[in-house]
């Protein structure tokens, strides 16, 4: 190896590509590939997002309606049908509380839980959660079991 044949590793350098802006021998001055006139021929231009070349963008198409009350409350719902699975599998004998739902993976431990009156209750149940459908209290006094609010 001598000092005319000593070349980077394959891969280390990157080619330069054309130099812009350097000349009409270049095939690459006067406008340096940037077209004629326009914002994006400027100098400090930059893009602002959701810019769609003047035409009308997106997010002023569509239309915007109603309104999004930020004092709203969101519950997880939780059938009754589920409950008499838990019972039928063995996981709950007599009372439901938030911290049963929770360990079977029905309600995580920030959520609200509403139980919902879908589905068929035999057993027994001492519920205690956020809140109730009318439909879903009544099936579980019913059953004989008592739907305590938290």
């Amino acid at each position: 190896m001598t000092l005319n044949n000593l070349k980077p590793a394959a891969g280390s350098v990157k080619g330069q590509g054309k130099r812009i802006g350097r000349g009409q021998g270049s095939g690459k001055g006067g406008t340096a590939a940037r077209g004629h006139k326009g914002a994006k021929s400027r100098s400090g231009y930059s893009r602002k997002i959701g810019f769609e070349g003047g035409q009308m963008p997106l997010q002023r198409r569509v239309p915007k309606f109603g309104f999004t009350n930020i004092n709203r409350k969101e519950y997880v719902g939780v059938n009754l049908h589920k409950l008499q699975e838990l019972v039928d599998n063995g996981k709950i004998k007599d009372s439901v509380t938030f911290d049963v739902l929770v360990e079977n993976r029905l309600a995580r431990k920030n959520d609200l839980v509403k139980i919902l009156g879908n589905g068929e209750l035999k057993a027994k149940l001492n519920v205690t959660v956020h809140k109730f459908t009318a439909t879903a209290k009544t099936a579980i006094e019913n059953a004989g079991g008592t739907a305590e609010t938290l």
